[in-house]
């Protein structure tokens, strides 16, 4: 079993997964992607008794799976295209979340929508959110989550001062769940490795290996050593989202369908520059706009544009983040400028290609299918619907599996930090006064690691220097800087400031102050020397200057030039 028994993705524990694969033995199951359908993909195999493998080229959730709009959700403007399967299937997925599998980091989330037509529009929207909140009781799993409510403009108003009274007449609030994307996704890693299955990050799959037609397994490549080995298995699975056909590519053959990314830019504002107590959703003329509460901050996203340039670093330019501000502005009282944004993140949506030349108009639904014996491939989806893809991806696996494989059990396996979370919660006074700290930060401490939580107090408790805020990024404490590395598998400095937190989109310098405080803590736990500390700074702070570049360029090719400057450009 890979790490502790909590599952810790240690160096120490990935060393051990790698040496295992590498060992010559032949896994039932291999997932190419570690993603958070990969992820879904190895957990959902583990726990069906398969021996299973999991290797992610660069960290996990490094490329979509960490930038997202962060939402678990049905889908409203699916509901509008009549596409009730899938919104029906979300909806399940939103519950099953937020009550068994993931309660410590989904949460509910209210949204306002405002209306700007006096009847026709409030009994049309008005239907709409009725249905999907009937279709959310009757997905099962009911989350508890409160219904929608009509209310007049003085009421909006209430809930979001700052909206401009003359852009609406009145509105409809409902529900939906909220996620931080690269924990959750490096949770279902961790969870994996808990049950048996052999994980690694920064191990890049380089060719497959072959027995005539068949697949067998992968030649890969250890990023942090330069070593190559074999992995051999009986199936693979490629979870690769856009890079999809970059894998599919290395059989030499013409895959049998394909993927395009549609670029989605995402805004990051601190709280007080909207003043409300509810999220806004907007419709554009080309998608809808979210404004979703983040902390401490606001998310406001997001484009839908074709993107055919660096898949690994995509690149917003100075017409997104203007585009973003002028339609969200149409409704603010006090408009945004861009000295109010705090952090800009763009990521790419895996759709599947059809004869639209609309990135908005391809599908979301998701494909699995053996694109050559031994080899299955998965791809499209939602994040939402990760846990489905994963099941229908093992599925098709398990058909070419020798003897009975069982079920899928995902629905019923919470993940790490999930069991116990809310007992914890209501024990935090107590956890607040035994560890000396604000019950503030141990309520942080909840949203972030749940039940988990102890590991990082026992951290604390050995070495009370730990719980002092992060310098330049006060809403972590240290603790969880070397938690990053000593138990969530992070490798790089840009793993612990951009996905193990959120620092480079939060903090107010993009975490330019921070890196150095953070790479003193993680340096002893990685074995870093001063030479190897200072280069993961410079890294880091390389990154954040050719990001803030990129985004005052005008245009896609100029932007992401800019972006590819940046001295991380292959990690």
């Amino acid at each position: 079993m890979t790490g502790a028994t909590t599952g810790a993705l240690s160096p120490q524990g990935r060393q051990a997964a790698i040496d295992a694969m590498a060992s010559g033995i032949e896994l039932d199951v291999l997932v190419i992607g570690g993603g958070v359908v990969g992820t879904g993909a190895a957990l959902d195999a583990v726990t069906r008794g398969l021996t299973t493998g999991l290797i992610e080229q660069r960290d996990f959730a490094s490329g979509t799976s960490s930038r997202s709009s962060k939402l678990i959700h049905g889908g409203l403007r699916y509901l509008e295209m009549l596409d009730f399967a899938l919104v029906r299937e979300a909806l399940r997925e939103r519950g099953l979340l937020l009550t068994r599998l993931a309660p410590h980091l989904v949460r509910p989330v209210p949204f306002l929508y405002p209306l700007s037509h006096h009847v026709w529009e409030r009994a049309y929207v008005g239907s709409g959110i009725a249905l999907y909140d009937t279709m959310a009781l009757g997905a099962g799993h009911d989350a508890g989550l409160p219904r929608h409510r009509h209310l007049t403009r003085k009421q909006a108003l209430r809930q979001m001062p700052s909206l401009r009274s003359n852009a609406l007449t009145g509105a409809i609030q409902y529900y939906d769940a909220q996620v931080d994307d690269a924990r959750h996704t490096m949770e279902l890693a961790r969870t994996a490795a808990h049950y048996g299955a052999h994980v690694a990050n920064r191990v890049a799959a380089i060719g497959f290996l072959r027995q005539g037609e068949r697949v067998t397994g992968v030649r890969a490549i250890d990023k942090l050593t330069d070593t190559e080995f074999e992995i051999h298995a009986k199936q693979v699975v490629n979870a690769t989202g856009v890079w999809t056909d970059d894998t599919q590519a290395m059989l030499a053959e013409r895959g049998q369908f394909h993927v395009r990314a549609s670029k989605g830019v995402h805004l990051v504002v601190p709280r007080d520059r909207i003043h409300s107590s509810t999220g806004l959703i907007l419709r554009t003329e080309k998608s809808v706009l979210f404004v979703i509460p983040w902390g401490r901050h606001w998310i406001i996203g997001t484009t839908d544009t074709d993107w055919r340039l660096d898949k690994a670093h995509p690149a917003a330019t100075a017409a997104d983040i203007d585009y973003l501000l002028e339609h969200v502005n149409k409704v603010l009282a006090t408009p945004l400028t861009h000295e109010d944004v705090e952090g800009v993140y763009a990521g790419l949506r895996p759709l599947l290609a059809g004869e639209s030349e609309s990135t908005s108009m391809l599908s979301r639904e998701h494909v699995v299918a053996h694109s050559a014996p031994g080899l299955v491939v998965v791809a499209g989806g939602k994040y939402t619907t990760y846990r489905v893809m994963a099941k229908d991806a093992i599925d098709e696996a398990a058909q070419a599996l020798p003897g009975k494989t069982a079920q899928s059990t995902t629905d019923t396996v919470p993940l790490l930090g999930a069991v116990g979370f809310q007992a914890l919660w209501n024990q935090r006074q107590t956890l607040a006064a035994d560890a000396g700290l604000h019950v503030a930060r141990v309520e942080n401490l909840l949203r972030r690691y749940g039940s988990l939580t102890p590991e990082l107090l026992a951290l604390i408790a050995e070495r009370p220097e730990l719980g002092q805020p992060l310098e330049g990024a006060e809403d972590h404490l240290a603790a969880e800087i070397v938690y990053a590395a000593s138990h969530e598998g992070a490798l790089h400095l840009t793993d612990v400031l951009t996905r193990r937190t959120r620092t480079s989109i939060e903090a107010w310098d993009r975490g330019v102050s921070a890196a150095p405080v953070a790479a003193a803590l993680v340096a002893p736990v990685l074995g870093w020397d001063d030479a190897k500390t200072r280069e993961e700074i410079d890294i880091y702070l390389g990154r954040v200057e050719a990001e803030r570049i990129s985004q005052t360029m005008p245009d896609d090719a100029s932007a992401d030039e800019a972006r590819r400057s940046g001295p991380d450009s292959t990690i």
